[in-house]
């Protein structure tokens, strides 16, 4: 005989909850909020791009850092890579309509910061 638990299907929750020690999105956020996935969503913001004009914009980073956080990216569904086969091989990235969102809310952060920066550079210079 099954109990009422057990009998009651596992519903997926219908949103995360990032405090939560085991919750999906911190890895998730952990993709945008990490020194370069934020900045790889704000280029992506303009269109479509090769790998190396992506790492062109996007002084510092490594290539394989750029290909990992592109790799999470994809996973998460915020990036979509394109293949042509054609030799050399041609491979573009652009944001899906959820990368587009997520890149929304990443802009603003990122134009908060930059707007605020001299009074933030003047709070870490008093520190």
């Amino acid at each position: 005989m099954k109990t009422e638990a057990q009998a009651k299907p596992k519903r997926k929750p219908t949103r995360g909850d990032v405090l939560s020690a085991d919750c999906p999105s911190r890895v998730v956020l952990n993709h945008i909020t990490n020194r370069w996935g934020g900045l790889v969503l704000l280029v992506l913001r303009e269109g479509l791009h090769r790998f190396s004009e992506l790492r062109r914009k996007i002084e510092g980073v490594s290539e394989r850092m750029l290909a990992q956080t592109l790799q999470e990216l994809e996973a998460d569904g915020f990036v979509k890579r394109q293949v042509h086969p054609v030799m050399p091989p041609h491979v573009d990235y652009q944001l899906t309509s959820l990368g587009y969102e997520v890149s929304v809310h990443v802009y603003e952060l990122i134009n908060c910061i930059e707007g605020n920066l001299p009074r933030i550079l003047r709070n870490r210079e008093a520190a």
